[in-house]
């Protein structure tokens, strides 16, 4: 019996299903799809499925590949429901993430990218126009040209088009990142050629244009000012799990290698350790009951867990991290902390916020908090938790991105000149702390460095500061998983060192450390009274079933920090 491989990295769906990977049957969708929203828009986190999705609607829709249907599909949902729209389209689709984003090169780049794409329509469907239309379209230079001939033509014929669009964001972004705002608007508004080709596929699916239907793809929220005959379907609840996948879809992957000896642990023992690196992404509000994982995600840990019966030594596949630079613009510091800096240091350090999700703005409108989470939301860095208070509940989905986070903002912190650690000496520390108990001289050089870098005096005001500055680095060394706000027997924890067993169960000891922060002027019956608060929360927070379940067998010592101002006054 052939075992199924696993389809890590491949959006080629044809390859998925003559050379026997595994697929995820997500063809159920389409139906819903054609009965949403002829114009559909989505927007989904970088490497979560989309391009498979793509070209799987392309074989189905496809007129040139009709005859194929039944080899493609049978076996899928859609092989024994097809709908009455399978197989009748020309297709014409796009992938944007090839285009070259430097803006003296840029033209030139879209136009060679969207050339390729239509040289190749004209190579499939020539013989469906009139004598000559390959030649002409070839003949035209500019992509808007040749999108508005062939919408010409195939409006004299009568003949429908289904366009796609993959990434359409990904040149703009880098533009926005890299570049700044003055050039992305030029570019997206106004006259900007980007702006005037979105014009022109919205001229061919108004009226009787042949555009008859559109599906489009990116990772951020429209940029093409008055392009709006799409539905944003990105937070409809239909379509929370289209691209993803379920925990039931994990399991019966998870089922299948086990029942032909592929699985080394058991079903849940895998589920356990792939959730809270992967898992509890949601789209909807409506759909908290159905958390996503990531596809790519699993893939990675699955094509490493199965042929080698271990898991892999780091968990988080390098090829999914976000570009750094597509953030980094948005969180410049000055000397006080940007609002945008400020926000990811309060989610790192509650690991939730709330807000309202827009479903487009500006870029000079980022500033604004409730569009920078938005954004956060978009890029897959903030989920859908709930409602509270009336907005919507955002928290960080899984280890995999608060990794992320940490790493912006210690990023935040070197560009901004207001902190920096030596990472290579405080891994030396926290490992010393994990395998012999000295864990003072790991919070020891910390509140040192605070007192000895003299910018850092001006910005920290407040607890909430100390614990974002602690957070951010302890996350960023391997041998514990940090846990802010660690909820126990009804009360925080500042945050649980919960060691990764995982990697290194030789680990001897575990933490949970409580942060106080006392005013510059405190008296030393007020650092008293904190202390003796201190150490009433965090015994309360040993009892905890949860802290004893992943501390496994190590030894867990309670700690109490409290700063006066920058002062550490207190490490017991």
């Amino acid at each position: 019996m052939t075992i199924k491989k696993i389809p890590y990295g491949v959006t080629d769906f044809e390859m998925i299903r003559k050379e026997d990977y595994y697929f995820v049957d997500k063809t159920r969708y389409v139906e819903v799809l054609e009965k949403t929203a002829r114009f559909f828009f989505l927007i989904r986190p970088r490497r979560f499925g989309k391009s498979l999705f793509i070209n799987m609607l392309r074989w189905y829709y496809d007129i040139y590949r009709r005859d194929r249907f039944k080899e493609i599909f049978e076996g899928l949902y859609i092989g024994s429901h097809p709908t009455a729209e399978q197989g009748k389209y020309l297709v014409l689709d796009f992938n944007f993430a090839g285009v070259n984003p430097d803006p003296d090169r840029l033209l030139a780049s879209f136009n060679d990218n969207c050339s390729m794409r239509f040289d190749l329509f004209a190579g499939l469907y020539g013989h469906m126009f009139n004598p000559g239309f390959a030649s002409e379209l070839k003949r035209l230079k500019n992509a808007d040209e040749k999108l508005n001939y062939l919408i010409g033509q195939a409006t004299l014929l009568d003949l429908p088009i289904y366009l796609f669009i993959d990434e359409y964001d990904n040149f703009t972004n880098a533009i926005l990142a890299n570049v700044g705002n003055e050039h992305y608007r030029k570019l997206t508004h106004g006259t900007g050629f980007f702006r005037y080709f979105f014009n022109k596929l919205k001229e061919g699916a108004t009226g009787n244009g042949p555009i008859k239907r559109m599906f489009i793809t990116g990772v951020s929220p429209d940029v093409t000012s008055g392009f709006n005959i799409g539905a944003n379907m990105s937070t409809d609840p239909r379509f929370n799990g289209i691209i993803g996948f379920s925990e039931r879809e994990v399991r019966d992957m998870l089922s299948y290698y086990k029942d032909v000896d592929m699985l080394a642990g058991e079903v849940d023992e895998v589920i356990g350790v792939m959730k809270p690196w992967y898992d509890n992404y949601c789209f909807s509000r409506d759909s908290l009951h159905e958390p996503m994982y990531n596809s790519d995600m699993v893939l990675y840990f699955l094509n490493h867990y199965l042929p080698l019966k271990k898991v892999p030594e780091n968990m988080i596949d390098n090829n999914i991290r976000t570009d750094y630079n597509k953030l980094r613009h948005l969180i410049r510091l000055d000397k006080k902390m940007g609002m945008n800096a400020s926000i990811i240091q309060d989610i790192v350090t509650n690991g939730e916020t709330v807000g309202t999700i827009k479903t487009a703005f500006p870029a000079e409108d980022l500033a604004k908090p409730d569009n920078f989470k938005s954004l956060l939301y978009y890029f897959g860095l903030l989920t859908i938790r709930g409602t509270k208070w009336g907005s919507t509940l955002l928290a960080i989905p899984n280890l995999t991105v608060r990794e992320q986070l940490y790493s912006y903002l210690v990023e935040a912190y070197r560009s901004a000149d207001l902190f920096s650690l030596e990472m290579d000496r405080l891994g030396m520390l926290v490992a010393s702390m994990a395998y012999e108990g000295n864990w003072k001289p790991v919070f020891e050089y910390f509140a040192s460095e605070l007192k000895r870098q003299s910018s850092i005096r001006e910005f920290i005001e407040g607890e909430a500061h100390v614990k974002g500055f602690l957070l951010a680095y302890l996350g960023l060394t391997r041998t514990y998983i940090i846990h802010p706000e660690y909820e126990a027997n009804k009360g925080y924890a500042d945050f649980y060192m919960m060691p990764d067993l995982l990697h290194q169960p030789e680990i001897v000891y575990s933490y949970i450390v409580e942060v106080k922060y006392a005013r510059r002027d405190a008296s030393t019956p007020e650092i008293e009274s904190l202390r003796t608060e201190a150490a009433g929360q965090l015994k309360r927070y040993a009892e905890d079933p949860k802290v004893r379940e992943t501390k496994g067998n190590t030894k867990l010592r309670l700690i109490t920090l409290i700063f006066k101002g920058w002062d550490l006054v207190a490490c017991d």
